[in-house]
Formats: structure tokens, sequence, C-alpha cells
């Protein structure tokens, strides 16, 4: 970005601009902290000259964030020592529907939700922020409930809790600022909220592709595929940006983890978060394979699927994220071979909206990781998933775009659902259709969702004659 810009994002994003300088803090890796605790530390350990002081970030983190390997002897002050405890933490609440009882979890250090409990006072004053089931960080405050009449075993009693969020969700704005700044500016800023340095990138192409791969952040159950070389990021930015998304890397994916365990009466990862990625997707073990298939074909369908004669409903979307090799990066030849035989049936595959050409991004290297002033990603992404609520995006572009007779439906939606994702990523601050410039729809919107579903339909037609023959409607803009 250039200083103009800098200066420009300073002004009208103010508290939720940080410096980031990732050349210089690859020690953050090693914490395995979310990105907002992230940026919040560079906020508050900058000098003046914003350098960054390590010294002092360091001494705060072994003071109030514990490792793993802390735990041991945290559990024997609390239980041993009778010590009143304080550390920050990712929790995760659960109401018992039998008992009406409260438990939590810190999973980091294995501590489950049948070890502890809330007393009814403490989850009146903090349910806000621990109902949704999700892991939130903040400040928790731990004491020992030694075993009683009333409890046969000891628990570790939360006393307190403190969400750690240094920030507000404006989004309304988020909208009126994003005005203040031209398109090609917009984009240099998405990318640094996400980490990643715009001057790295030799074209804008390069930089859209990368930002494509934001669009299950910001409209609901997008399903895409990306099959790129090692290297560009795909694990950071799914897994370690947003906390509102899961990445499942390897090893055993089943009905039950996926959907709902029936054993348990729990339901799976789908039910939790706005989208699930699966990372290197090839090494990765659906089965079995026709419970697999069916569940995956409803739920990608319709955000709806049954288990056990239970509807699950969901509006997460489905990501593959696979790594082949350099010569296979072509969608004239068959890129899907690479994939578990799972998504070996064109039913499914005809479920996925769009096609990400990851090989057009570069591979990561020190001169794209940012090193400047940038959004705090924690913030942008928390506005990303409060667009997913705003359906007056998706009216736009049902009015914008002309789809020709005979149409085919799958076609249609995935690209409706793609520029969509693209205009409330892109521009956020339009408030009717009036607003949006015909040719930068097209360009920035229609034309990229036009291409990644086109993908999707050239892998079709290899994998199933049924499809051969079949190409892309031919969409337009509608003048407004």
């Amino acid at each position: 970005m250039n200083d103009q810009t800098i200066e420009k994002l300073r002004t009208y994003f103010d508290e939720m601009v940080v410096y980031k300088n990732l050349k210089e803090s690859n020690f953050f890796a090693s914490l395995s902290l979310p990105s907002y605790m992230r940026d919040w530390l560079l906020k508050k350990f900058v000098r003046v000259n914003n350098e960054f002081n390590k010294e002092a970030m360091l001494a705060f983190v072994k003071k109030n964030i514990p490792r793993k390997e802390d735990w041991s002897s945290i559990k024997n002050r609390i239980i041993t020592e009778r010590e009143r405890v304080k550390i920050l933490a990712k929790v995760t609440a659960d109401v018992d529907i039998k008992t009406g009882l409260v438990s939590f979890c810190i999973s980091e250090f294995g501590l489950s939700n049948n070890e502890t409990t809330i007393p009814a006072q403490v989850w009146d004053k903090c349910q806000i922020h621990l109902a949704s089931g999700r892991d939130t960080w903040g400040v928790v405050d731990l004491e020992y409930l030694p075993p009683s009449d009333m409890n046969r075993f000891g628990k570790i009693q939360m006393r307190s809790f403190t969400n750690f969020c240094p920030y507000e969700v404006d989004v309304e704005y988020y909208k009126v600022a994003r005005s203040e700044f031209t398109i090609s500016e917009w984009i240099d800023i998405m990318l640094g909220a996400i980490d990643y340095n715009a001057n790295g990138y030799e074209n804008s192409e390069q930089k859209l592709t990368m930002l494509t791969r934001l669009l299950p952040f910001v409209e609901k159950r997008v399903n895409l595929i990306e099959l790129a070389p090692k290297g560009t990021g795909k694990s950071y930015l799914f897994g370690r940006v947003s906390r509102f998304g899961w990445i499942v890397s390897g090893g055993k994916m089943t009905r039950a983890k996926l959907f709902y365990d029936i054993s348990r009466d729990e339901l799976g990862l789908v039910a939790g978060f706005d989208f699930i990625a699966f990372d290197e997707v090839q090494t990765i073990n659906f089965e079995p394979i026709d419970q697999m298939q069916s569940s995956l074909k409803d739920y990608m369908e319709s955000g709806v699927c049954t288990v056990a004669k239970k509807e699950i409903k969901s509006d997460a979307g489905v990501i593959l994220c696979g790594n082949i090799p350099k010569e296979k990066m072509n969608t004239s030849d068959n890129m899907f071979e690479w994939l578990p035989k799972v998504f070996h049936e064109s039913a499914l595959i005809d479920r996925i909206h769009g096609f990400i050409q990851g090989w057009k991004i570069p591979r990561m290297n020190e001169d794209i990781k940012i090193s400047g002033w940038a959004l705090n990603s924690e913030y942008f992404c928390s506005i990303l998933h409060e667009l997913r609520d705003d359906i007056t995006y998706r009216t736009f572009v049902d009015e914008l775009i002309i789809v020709p007779k005979a149409a085919d439906t799958r076609d249609t939606e995935a690209v409706k659902r793609i520029a969509t994702a693209y205009l409330k990523l892109l521009f956020p601050n339009v408030k009717s259709v009036t607003d949006i410039n015909k040719d930068e729809f097209w360009i920035y919107c229609l034309k990229p969702a036009i291409t990644m579903r086109y993908h999707i339909k050239l892998q079709l037609q290899i994998l199933d004659v049924e499809f051969r023959g079949k190409g892309m409607p031919d969409f337009k803009v509608k003048d407004i």
C-alpha cells in the first residue's frame, strides 16, 4: 500500500488498525495464538518507532497465557494449595440437558466438562459470552470445589470470566468507511487484514485469487475446492485467521464427527462453524464411503441432512483443499483423481459451487508477509461473519444477473452464491442495486463466479458422460 492509502486506513479505522511486522515476529507461530490475540499483543507492545518489544511481550505471555506443560503445576496450585488462579485461555461452555448444570472445558489443557462446573450466579453473568458453544478467549478465574454430599467428585469451578475482545464490531460503520477507498486500495487492505503484503504479489489476478479463499467467510454455504502446490498458505488462512472456521488435517472423518454422533447425541462440526476446510484432503479417510457420500450430497445441496431421523441444519460451507503435482495443474485434465474416493461421484462434485486455481497464488515467501499497518485480523473476520446474515446483497445479485432460459439450476445457484460473496467482500458499502457499477460487478463479481463454476463443469464432463456437451449458461449483467 502507498502512504496515502495507509493514512486513510489509519484515519477511518483508527483502533482497528495495528502495525504488523510478521517478518520479525515469526515466533508467534509457536505460541498457537489466534490472530486477534496476536494483533492485540503487537499493538500493546509496539514502541513509538513501530518496533516490537519482544522481551516485554514474552514476559506477558509467560505470566498470563500458560503452556500445555504448565497445566500440571496450575492444577496443583488450584487443588492442593487451594489457590484461585486466573489465566487467559480458550473456553467452551456446555449446558447439560438432563441436569441443567453448566460446565466448561479448556481443550488445550485436556480439562473436560465432567471435571468442571460453573455456578448459576457466575453463569448468569458470563453466559452472554459463553452460551454460543464456540471457543471463546478470555480471562478465567478458577478454584477447587472439593467433594461433598452434593458433589461426589471434586471439580474445578469457574468463579468469573472476562471476555477478551479488544474491539467493537460495527458493521454499518465498516460499510461507510469502505466508500472512502478505491477498489484497488480495498483489495490491498483486505490482504493486509489476513496478514499478507499486497506489494508481494505480481498482479491483481494473484491478489484476487488469494481473496477468493474468503468467500465462505462472508457468505453462507459456499462450497469450494482448491487444488494447488504446497506452500501457498491454505492451512494458515483457513486454520489460523478466523475463529469462525474449522480446519481438518488428515486422519479419519466420519458422519458422526461431521454431522451427528448418534451414540453421544452430539452435533458434529458443521453445527458450530461458518466453514469446514479439509486440508490436504487427499490424506483424509472418509468412511464409510456410501454413508458419507449420501450425507454430503444432502447437506451440500440444501444445508440439511438427516441422521437417524434427526435433521441437521447448518450454514457452514464445505471447502476441499488438496496438493497436486505441478504437471496436473490443468482443469482440462482429470484433477479430481487425486481426491479421496468419496469425491469420485459426479453428483457430489456437482454440489461444489466453485474451483479455486490455487497455482495462481504464489508460494509463501518473506515478501508476502505483512510488514506495515493493517486491519486487525479478528475484527475483519468478525465483520465478514456478521455480513453472512445480510440477505440484501443476494437480492441485488438476483436483480442484476440475466439468467438465460433453460439454465442449469445448480449452475445458476453456484454463480449467484459466489457473486453475492464477492459483492459482500469487495463492495460492502452498496445500499441499493443502483449503487453498483455494472462494469465493476462484471469484472469483480460475476465473471470470476462464472469462471469458478466453469472449471467445476470441466471436471464433471471428464467424470461423467452425462455432463458432456453441457456448457455454462451465458449469464449477463442487466442494465439498471
